[in-house]
């Protein structure tokens, strides 16, 4: 009986990267072996078992055969007899298809070293084309590795399961999950790609895949296609450390100009309308929480507004933060600037840098919106008396007295 460590401990580890969590394979043992030392059992599907001191996992060796579309569909088989070879061949890529033993040594049969120095992503087999999750895990790995590129038989690979349906087998469940991991990376442009020259972007994420292509005007877009600003928009966000919510809402905004008429471009009027059905219908079958999908449908639609925000009028302002639901939830309206500045920084073009232009539309719609929720609305109520049908309309021109007061006090201070 001997245990290893593998996957991603032994591949953060050369890389110089820490190591968060630890992942072993035991070899040459029962499930009644691990019973006997301590170990607690917690695997479903296969024998899992939590160390009893250290409480990391210890799987016991396994082999897999493809029995059903998707990723659910295997059976797994574990004995004494299967080696630490054919554990490790079942896994995506070479380089988390490694392990090191008690002693130090590294186990690699499949070349994980050489990949991690050329910074390739290499599937270990073809046992790949069998797990559709595989994709979005590669994907995954692109937006934390960006400098890692895709083995060409591998991308071969990939499209070979898209195109034979493997993708469409995938729970929405699990798409969500990647998908917002890969979000959360360092580089979240990178998966897109991935998922782009694959041809899988296409069927779970089409309403974005369709934005590639489209352009924009120049003037104010001077990397012209939505598909790229739109890999700016996201990469941008990753910079700033942005939560998950306002990452995905960055990455949704312009889903509307893939739905304008074409004799009508680079222009998109009323884009920001016709992306909210959009937004709806792929937030509906991915099953995404709906704190991500109401940021997202906020931000699409209110963008344009926060980016002419200065020209509003006092009553228009009340009306964009009643709209917003902003008096009962400021703290998803902060939220929602911050994804419409990511809209503005996500831009091409060296001449006129939008990385580091004054944004002043954040700070003055905030201000905007401090001023009005300073209003008393219980005072306001109380002066309307026994007119409760009144309060409402009372409480709306108070705030917009507020906003009119802050605007004079800042033209004055000019």
């Amino acid at each position: 009986m001997k245990s290893y460590i593998v996957g991603g401990a032994v591949r953060d580890a050369l890389l110089g990267m820490p190591v968060q969590d630890r992942d072993w394979v035991v070899v040459g043992a029962t499930p009644e072996d691990m019973l006997a030392q301590g170990f607690r059992p917690v695997g479903k599907d296969f024998p899992v078992f939590l160390h009893p001191e250290t409480q990391e996992e210890y799987a016991l060796a396994r082999t897999e055969r493809k029995t059903a579309p998707g990723y659910r569909g295997f059976v797994f088989h574990t004995s004494p007899d299967v080696k630490l070879e054919d554990d490790l061949v079942r896994r995506d890529l070479t380089i988390n298809a490694m392990a090191r033993g008690a002693d130090g040594s590294i186990v690699d049969p499949f070349g994980g070293q050489r990949d991690i120095a050329d910074k390739v992503f290499r599937h270990v087999s073809d046992a790949f084309l069998e797990d559709p999750v595989r994709i979005l895990r590669l994907a995954r790995f692109a937006a934390r590795f960006p400098d890692f590129s895709v083995a060409p038989e591998t991308n071969a690979l990939m499209r070979k399961m898209v195109e034979q349906g493997e993708v469409d087998a995938l729970v929405p469940e699990r798409v969500w999950q990647e998908v917002a991991r890969g979000l959360m990376e360092q580089q979240p442009s990178r998966m897109l790609t991935v998922l782009r020259d694959c041809g899988a972007l296409a069927r779970i994420m089409p309403e974005l895949n369709v934005l590639w292509g489209v352009p924009q005007p120049p003037a104010h877009h001077p990397e012209v296609d939505t598909g790229v600003h739109m890999e700016l928009v996201i990469d941008y966000a990753a910079e700033r450390r942005f939560e998950l919510c306002v990452r995905f809402a960055a990455l949704m905004h312009d889903l509307g100009k893939g739905a304008t008429p074409p004799a009508t471009w680079p222009r998109h009027h009323g884009h920001e309308q016709l992306g909210l059905a959009l937004i709806d219908a792929l937030c509906a079958r991915l099953k995404v929480p709906n704190e991500c999908r109401e940021l997202a449908i906020m931000t699409a639609r209110e963008h344009g507004n926060v980016s002419r925000a200065e020209v509003l009028r006092a009553n228009t302002l009340v009306t964009l933060f009643e709209r917003c639901d902003a008096f009962r939830k400021p703290q998803r309206f902060a939220q929602m600037l911050l994804a419409a500045e990511c809209d503005s920084r996500g831009r091409g073009g060296e001449a006129d840098d939008f990385r580091t232009r004054p944004w002043p539309h954040g700070p003055y719609l905030q201000g905007a919106l401090d001023a009005a929720r300073a209003v008393n609305a219980g005072e306001v109520a109380a002066r309307c008396g026994d007119n409760k049908g009144n309060i409402a309309q009372a409480v709306h021109v108070a705030r917009v007295s507020a906003v009119k007061a802050l605007l004079r006090e800042s033209d004055a201070g000019q």
